[in-house]
């Protein structure tokens, strides 16, 4: 690697950064990321909506999803409506949505569904509401909260009790193709993207060669 194209920085220049430019660099160092609305609502039935992108798979088997939350020392109302009722949903958008769904991590005093236009959507007995607009839905169910030593955020893991996927997206295999449902994904904290697959490929074992998915299920 040629050092004149790199810069090369260590923690101590990360850290003397001014706080939003530091922000910025390491949010987008990690890459590319899922990007979801957080659909929750409080004991009093006020319905909030947040825009979030720390969202992570857990486990398949019970099926979890993780959420990663900053740290409690203001107040959060997504957070504190997944403590109080135990239940939230994630919504992947498309880019139809992207303006509103990014306008929901502005500080309202009101429900963002109403602030934003996004229309809040309920599932049966499920109490938190899903986003209208959305295109892949999850409703899931509080398991447990960790708390990370090193700087106090707060890691809430959440059950799935019930998707709402449409059924051209699943594949035979169970693979959900989120490119077919135009979910959007983003990078750092503000910059929203459209994708395009490279491939699928099949599991890695030594000595073979991956061969690519999508072409194996269309024979």
């Amino acid at each position: 690697m040629n050092s004149a194209n790199v810069s090369h920085l260590r923690a101590e220049d990360i850290l003397s950064m001014e706080s939003l430019v530091r922000r910025n660099f390491v949010n987008s160092l990690t890459g590319f990321k899922s990007v979801t609305l957080i659909g929750s609502r409080s004991l009093e039935g006020v319905n909030n909506l947040a825009v979030f992108s720390q969202v992570i798979h857990v486990g398949a088997t019970p099926p979890l999803i993780g959420v990663l939350f900053r740290p409690h020392t203001v107040s959060r109302h997504t957070f504190e409506n997944i403590l109080a009722t135990g239940s939230f949903t994630l919504n992947h958008f498309t880019e139809k949505t992207v303006l509103q769904a990014h306008q929901t991590s502005a500080r309202y005093g009101e429900s963002e569904f109403e602030a934003t236009g996004l229309t809040p959507e309920f599932n049966g007995s499920f109490s938190s509401p899903y986003v209208k607009e959305g295109t892949i839905k999850i409703g899931l169910e509080l398991v447990e909260v960790q708390t990370i030593k090193a700087n106090g955020t707060e890691l809430v893991i959440g059950a799935i009790k019930e998707t709402l996927v449409p059924e051209f997206c699943i594949g035979s295999d169970g693979f959900v193709d989120l490119e077919a449902a135009q979910v959007v994904t983003c990078s750092g904290l503000d910059s929203y993207h459209s994708t395009n697959k490279i491939a699928r490929l099949t599991y890695a074992k030594p000595g073979k060669i991956p061969q690519r998915i999508d072409k194996i299920l269309s024979h």
